[in-house]
């Protein structure tokens, strides 16, 4: 039998290197495919473009058509949630006497709904006891609300005029007494559950306008009712409150 010639096993295992190099590539091509998954576009195009000249230098391919990096989907604007909607036309409809006799106001902003109450429809001067009137739109609203799983804030609101009686030393703890108030008549009244609420007193330091004529120290005195939306429990007083 005659020998094997010298070299002929390295001839027939040829393809073999090629074979390689194409597998090598192919890793390399994938994992900086994975890598550029977390990569911008920017910092993508000139890795895309290299491994095109590479692909077209082993293999002539005709490489006229470019990789592409998916262009970044735009955040799609945040939408009100229906089941808000829903109430607010609830809400409008059950208290539109109130609302057209200007015993509250309805209106919307950051916070969620917000049910704003004057002060002269809810307490006397210098009072934080809830006026027959005010229990009776405070118990429409809880009645509406009562289903709804939406946390409530309340917050009590006054004017600048200073306060200082034998109960309240101040407009801040008037304010906070009569947020309170409207807690305890929502709990014990109306029957909404106690964790869904909490109170805030602002004093006069969240006023709707300036303090410089009585009827808009009248605004400023108020109460509001303030259904929040999910995730707005420390979302602060805004002035931009809107029907």
């Amino acid at each position: 039998m005659r020998p094997m010639a010298q070299g002929s096993r390295a001839g027939a295992d040829r393809w073999m290197v090629s074979y390689a190099d194409l597998v090598t590539l192919l890793f390399a091509f994938f994992t900086t495919l994975y890598a550029g998954s977390t990569m911008d576009s920017e910092k993508m195009a000139p890795v895309a473009s290299s491994l095109e000249q590479a692909f077209a230098t082993t293999y002539g391919a005709n490489t006229s058509a470019r990789a592409s990096t998916p262009a970044a989907v735009p955040a799609m604007p945040l939408e009100r949630p229906p089941a808000e909607d829903d109430l607010y036309r609830r809400l409008a409809r059950v208290l539109g006497d109130a609302i057209a006799a200007r015993r509250l106001e309805l209106m919307r902003d950051a916070r969620g709904l917000v049910i704003s109450l004057p002060d002269d429809a809810t307490f006397a001067v210098g009072s934080a006891d809830l006026a027959s009137e005010a229990k009776t739109l405070i118990a429409t609203v809880g009645d509406a609300v009562r289903t709804v799983p939406n946390p409530m804030r309340i917050e009590g609101h006054t004017d600048d005029t200073p306060i200082r009686t034998s109960r309240y030393g101040s407009n801040w703890e008037l304010s906070t007494a009569r947020a309170s108030s409207v807690i305890a008549f929502l709990v014990g009244d109306v029957g909404i559950e106690a964790a869904r609420l909490s109170a805030a007193g602002y004093g006069q330091f969240h006023p709707r306008g300036p303090n410089d004529t009585e009827a808009n120290r009248a605004k400023n005195r108020r109460v509001d009712l303030v259904i929040l939306d999910m995730g707005a429990r420390s979302v602060p007083e805004e002035a931009d409150a809107r029907p």
